[in-house]
Parts: C-alpha cells; sequence; structure tokens
C-alpha cells in the first residue's frame, strides 16, 4: 500500500494538528487530569489515522480486458438505470452509479482503453452524493472515452463533504484500462454512462474495487 500524493499536504497538515494538540495537552493537561490526556491522545490519533488510510492506494491485480468495462471507483452500486443524457450523447444512455463512503478508497480509474474526446469541469451545488439530482447539479467533471467497441461517458461527482474533484486526462489523450484517471477527496460518487443495451455485470448495493471489479462487458 501507498499513500496518494494527493494527501501529502493534508496528511502533512494533519500531523501538525495532532503534534499541537497533543503537546499542548501534555503541558497544561496531563499533570492534573491525565486520563483526559490519554483521550485526547486516542481521539486525535484516531482521526489522523482514517486521514491517512483516505489516501490509502492498496496494491491490487488489475483487471485489463478489451471486451470489459472495469468499474472506476470503489465504492456501492447504487444507481442502474436508463436516463437520457444532456450532456453529452443527448439520448438514452444506461448509468451505473457508484457511491464512495469516506471510508473507500478515492482513486478513480479508467474503465476502459481508448482516446479521451470530451473533458470538462462543471460547477455545481454540494448535494449529498445519493440524491439523484447530484448527477446534474452537483459540482462535477465528465470524460468521454471513445474506445473502437463505443463511447462512454464516467462522472466524477462531489458529495456534501468533497469539495475537490481531481481529474488527470485531457482530450486528444490516449488512456489505458485501469490505469488512474483522478481523485475525489472526502466521500462522492461516480456515474458510467453506458450505450443502452450494455451487459451490466454488477447489482445494486453490490460492493466493488475500481480497477477490478468487471462493470460491464461490450
Amino acid at each position: 500500500m501507498t499513500i496518494h500524493k494527493e494527501g501529502y499536504k493534508s496528511i502533512a497538515i494533519g500531523v501538525f494538528i495532532f503534534a499541537l494538540i497533543n503537546l499542548a495537552s501534555f503541558y497544561f493537561i496531563s499533570f492534573h487530569y491525565p486520563w483526559l490526556s490519554w483521550l485526547i491522545f486516542i481521539a486525535t490519533l484516531g482521526v489522523l489515522l482514517f486521514l491517512i488510510s483516505f489516501f490509502r492506494v492498496p496494491d491490487r491485480k488489475l483487471t485489463i480486458s478489451d471486451s470489459q468495462l472495469i468499474c472506476p471507483a470503489d465504492g456501492k452500486v447504487v444507481v442502474i438505470e436508463e436516463i437520457t443524457d444532456d450532456e453529452y450523447f443527448r439520448d438514452r444512455r444506461l448509468q451505473v452509479s457508484i457511491f464512495m463512503s469516506p471510508a473507500n478508497v478515492h482513486q478513480n480509474r479508467n474503465p476502459v482503453s481508448g482516446e479521451v474526446v470530451y473533458n470538462k469541469y462543471h460547477k455545481g451545488k454540494y448535494l449529498v452524493a445519493w440524491n439523484p439530482k447530484s448527477s446534474t447539479e452537483n459540482e462535477r467533471h465528465s470524460v468521454v472515452i471513445r474506445n473502437p467497441r463505443g463511447e462512454i461517458l464516467v462522472k466524477q461527482i462531489a458529495g456534501a463533504l468533497a469539495k475537490r474533484i481531481v481529474n488527470y486526462l485531457s482530450v486528444g489523450q490516449h488512456v489505458e484500462q485501469s490505469m488512474e484517471m483522478g481523485f475525489i477527496k472526502f466521500g462522492s460518487r461516480v456515474d458510467i454512462l453506458l450505450p443502452v443495451g450494455t451487459n451490466v455485470q454488477v447489482k445494486l448495493n453490490q460492493a466493488v474495487q475500481g480497477g477490478v471489479t468487471v462493470l460491464a462487458t461490450w
């Protein structure tokens, strides 16, 4: 396991605050209330360890297959339904949505290999990620990858806690399946828009792993 580069600054700030709080606790509280000082230490250590775990990048055997689409994010499948896409395709699409809790790995990966033909950031609200309106009203970053078998749209969506979406792709870039496409901080959601009729391999409420779990087959 490694730590994602997006976490270096946040973890450094967390370590500084952890040290500051516990130094103050040691000098001003520990002599009279040692139990309280220990409680503060344990609580702040737990928060720091959680922060570190949030930016973890686990070692995994990634799935690579021309005939399969791979889940772009860790989390739970919360939506599988047909919708009308008003952003890029302007027609009916099959939407699969993955909700990422703060406890999930938050690195996002390319579902397929291909060329990036669309890349756009949208300002928006910060509704809770499981709200259906979050797909169209929240802050989000949309990418379309063109594969010889078709085009898919991947939408990174901010939630009530997520305040920063990072996307590393650019139009014209060739990307490889299961390689990194971006990162979302502190819990959110990823939507994948597929051609209607795509053979979806996941089920509602299923826990999935980015870069590993097969989302669908062409």
